[in-house]
């Protein structure tokens, strides 16, 4: 018995978006069926960030991303791009493999003790850091 003449979309579709990004890619090689479910927007938003939309609401850059990627673009673009959020001194972007968030916090973001005492704390650039 072929699963994909017996199941409809919808419940492959459910049935992807409970393993993984990667898992997803796979399987949807595996059969046009598999691969229409497997590309849907039901499956790749289980895999964003249950907040991704409040995320993208705060970034400094355009949020038009919502609107005009699918989610699994969406996805991709936000594992491969951060965007700048929190005036720009915190970078978010998605764990490929996971899903999982990672936040990149700038330097000159913390608070640091007694940081503003030049005798203590003293920022320098270096050129050859880049």
């Amino acid at each position: 018995m072929d699963i994909t003449n017996a199941l409809p979309v919808e419940c492959i579709s459910h049935i992807i978006s409970l393993t993984t990004p990667g898992d997803a890619c796979r399987l949807a090689v595996v059969s046009p069926v598999f691969k229409s479910a497997a590309d849907s927007d039901l499956v790749w938003e289980r895999f964003l960030p249950s907040d991704y939309k409040l995320i993208i609401s705060n970034s400094v850059s355009s949020s038009s991303l919502i609107s005009s990627l699918s989610k699994k673009d969406l996805y991709f673009h936000l594992c491969h791009h951060p965007i700048l959020i929190n005036n720009g001194t915190m970078s978010s972007a998605v764990e490929k493999q996971t899903g999982k968030k990672c936040y990149m916090v700038g330097a000159r973001d913390p608070c640091i003790e007694w940081g503003s005492t030049p005798n203590c704390w003293k920022w320098t650039s270096t050129p050859e850091s880049r």
